[in-house]
Parts: C-alpha cells; sequence; structure tokens
C-alpha cells in the first residue's frame, strides 16, 4: 500500500508520522503538534539536547545561546530581540534586501543554479544583521559552506552514533574551518566595532563583554540559523511556486500580508528543520504520560506540522490560507516555540519574500529540479542543483 505524500516533497523514508508520543529504544519520540509545544514551552523543565549542544565542551566560555537555558538565555533572548523584531528587519534592512536581490538577479545570467544564489543572497542579509561586513560574502560563504560539511551525528545514539575514528576527528575536521573564518570574518568586524560600533549582533556582543571566541561562536550560531536554513528555505518554495502557476500568479498579485501566509504555508509543509531535541530535567507530564528525569525527547517538527488536530484536513496538501488551530502561526512549528523558538523568523521570511517578488515576475523555466539530501544534525534537507533559465 502506498501512503499519499501530499504536495510534500521533503519526505523522508521510515520516518513514523505516529503515534503522537511513544518510548522507542530510550528515547520519547513526539509527534503530536500540541505534545510538541508542551515540551518546547517547559522551559525549566528542559535543556536543550540538539545541535551537538550535549557534545560540545567549552570550558571557561559562555555557553552559547543556541544552547544555554534558564535565566542567562532569557537574559540574552530578551537583548538580542531589538536586532530581529518585524518592524526593526523591515525599517533596518528592506532597503539592503532590495538592492541585493535586484544586482543577484541582474548578474545571474539567463542561466544559474538557485541554490548559489540564494545562498549568496541569505549570506548578505544575515551578515548585515550579525556584524560581518568586513569580508568578501563570497569567501565568506565559501568558509561557511566549509563549517557546516560535518560527520553526520544521530542524537538518539550513544556518542551520536559515530564510531570512534568519526569522534576522535569530528573535533578536528570541525575546529580547522575555523581558523580562516575567524582571522578572515570574525576578527575584522570585531576589530572594526571595537572602535566604531553599529547596530549589530557583534557589537552588542563586545558591549556584553564577551571574547573573541564566544562571539565567533555566536557568529556560527546565527550564521546557521540565518543563512543555511533561508537558503534552503527560498529554494524549496520556489521549487512549489514554479510547479503550480496559479500559485505563483497568485503570489505575484497579492499583497504583503497573503504573500507572507503562502510563505507561511510552504514553510508549515515543509520545515527546514525536521527534528528537535530536548532533554527532561525533571518528570515532565506530557499527555498521560509521565516523562522521566534525563529523558532524550525527539520531536518530530514534520510530523507535528501535519498534525490534523492543528493543520486541519489533507495537511499534506499545500493550501495557503489554511485555517489552523488558534495560537498557531501559519508555519505550525517550523520555527519552534518556547524559549529556543527562532528569534529570526521575520527576518527569514521578509527577505524570502523580497527575492521572491523579484525572481518570480521573470520568465524563468526549471531546467533542472534540485536533488534532495539531508543534513543528519538537523534532520534537514538540502536542495542542490537547481538550475532556472530566463527566456526571452
Amino acid at each position: 500500500m502506498t501512503v499519499s505524500t501530499g504536495d510534500r516533497k521533503s519526505v523522508r523514508a521510515g520516518e513514523a508520522a505516529g503515534p503522537g508520543l511513544e518510548l522507542r529504544d530510550g528515547v520519547w519520540h513526539v509527534r503530536d503538534a500540541r505534545f510538541v509545544r508542551e515540551v518546547l514551552r517547559a522551559n525549566d523543565a528542559t535543556t536543550q539536547a540538539g545541535f551537538t549542544s550535549e557534545s560540545v565542551n567549552m570550558p571557561r566560555l559562555r555557553q552559547p545561546i543556541l544552547f544555554a537555558d534558564g535565566e542567562e538565555h532569557r537574559k540574552q533572548r530578551s537583548l538580542i530581540a531589538r536586532f530581529f523584531a518585524p518592524k526593526v528587519v523591515s525599517r533596518r534592512y528592506r532597503e539592503l534586501m532590495d538592492a541585493r536581490s535586484t544586482a543577484l538577479l541582474a548578474d545571474a545570467g539567463n542561466r544559474f543554479t538557485l541554490d548559489d544564489l540564494a545562498m549568496e543572497y541569505s549570506v548578505t542579509v544575515a551578515a548585515e544583521v550579525i556584524g560581518l561586513t568586513n569580508s568578501s560574502t563570497a569567501g565568506l560563504s565559501r568558509r561557511l559552506e566549509r563549517l557546516f560539511n560535518q560527520p553526520e551525528y544521530d542524537h538518539a545514539k550513544q556518542g551520536g552514533g559515530r564510531s570512534w575514528w568519526t569522534r576522535l576527528w569530528a573535533p578536528i575536521a570541525g575546529a580547522l574551518p575555523l581558523i580562516p573564518f575567524y582571522i578572515r570574518d570574525v576578527l575584522p568586524a570585531v576589530r572594526a566595532r571595537r572602535k566604531h560600533p553599529q547596530q549589530d549582533v557583534i557589537s552588542h556582543l563586545l558591549e556584553q563583554g564577551y571574547k573573541g571566541v564566544e562571539i565567533m561562536i555566536e557568529c556560527l550560531t546565527y550564521g546557521a540559523a540565518g543563512m543555511v536554513t533561508t537558503r534552503e528555505f527560498i529554494s524549496m518554495a520556489v521549487w512549489h511556486f514554479l510547479e503550480k502557476p496559479e500559485l505563483r500568479q497568485r503570489y505575484l498579485v497579492s499583497g504583503e500580508k497573503e504573500r507572507l501566509a503562502m510563505l507561511g504555508e510552504i514553510l508549515r509543509l515543509e520545515p527546514v528543520v525536521g527534528h528537535l531535541y530536548r532533554r527532561a530535567g525533571q518528570d515532565l507530564a506530557v499527555g498521560d504520560q509521565t516523562i522521566p528525569a534525563g529523558a532524550l525527547m525527539d520531536l518530530y517538527v514534520r510530523a507535528a506540522n501535519a498534525d490534523e488536530d492543528v493543520a486541519g484536513e489533507e495537511p499534506l496538501d499545500l493550501c495557503p490560507g489554511r485555517d489552523v488551530a488558534a495560537g498557531y502561526g501559519a508555519e505550525v512549528m517550523s520555527f519552534g516555540d518556547g524559549a529556543h523558538k527562532c528569534p529570526g523568523n521575520a527576518l527569514a521570511i521578509q527577505e524570502t519574500d523580497v527575492l521572491l517578488q523579484k525572481l518570480l515576475a521573470l520568465p524563468i523555466r526549471v531546467v533542472q529540479t534540485p536533488s534532495l539530501s539531508w543534513d543528519e544534525l538537523i534532520a534537514g534537507y538540502r536542495l542542490r542543483g537547481f538550475e532556472l533559465c530566463i527566456d526571452g
């Protein structure tokens, strides 16, 4: 029997859609949207267990915001909120988005690879927010690609599921690309902002007394969120629009509110980060079960986003204007929730919208659909080799 996947492209073989909560091989698998949100909002009862946080040891250094929990995390989140508020994003970065998207499309030629163009675009925008503006965008993009090309990691397995050799090599493989990134990108930005502080994250970190290495680690955190994931979403959204001419036309003639809702629906269907991980710091009641202290919880974002109780009927179909349950955004759990909800959600959606308004208005057609592979660290998709052609 073949199970319909509807319009969803990011379908992973063997990934169960149910039950909503189950204990398997010592890990609690949480797929029900309300249970996922409940766990993510249990801020003081759980700790971050994703993104290799439990295998990274940084003595005498501050925990990066992605790994931190509790009061320190809340403090840092409140301090950086001013960089990512929707009105701030529109006022401060809209002009940059407009200029950069126009320039990239003008330079792309008649045939180009969308994932490359999307990477350069998202790096430009995120670098401005972070403050990594004292090196070339192309060089920064290459160095980030190397940094995020890490050995596979399975959070549910001891040692990340890595062999003894991989566990030995992984820290070296991770550290080597950090050297050029720090010297060429982070250090020049830090030096410039020590002299002339700006309205960006690096200036804020310097004001908080962060060391150079701590700033570099935070830059990686924001780089992964603001550059790499946005790149994938841009490609995925364009793929859907080009396969559905009526949807593309509707997007091009709609106002901003409706366009952003359409992008939110695509993101609900195709979340870039497929799984989140938390560890119970105390016994945690979820549904009619009690998850014991110390247990690892694997939160299925793709399954939660397709939960009929939240997303409604035919949750695997792309349906702009979908009436999701009260209390959820159009994207449902794609940006997470609770203390660790992605702070850059407004930035990611707006920069995608700015580029797509221009790109989809061109007479483009698909030369080669992208290949889809998986980033094991976030159980997220990678789209590569998406070739487009501008006719005429």
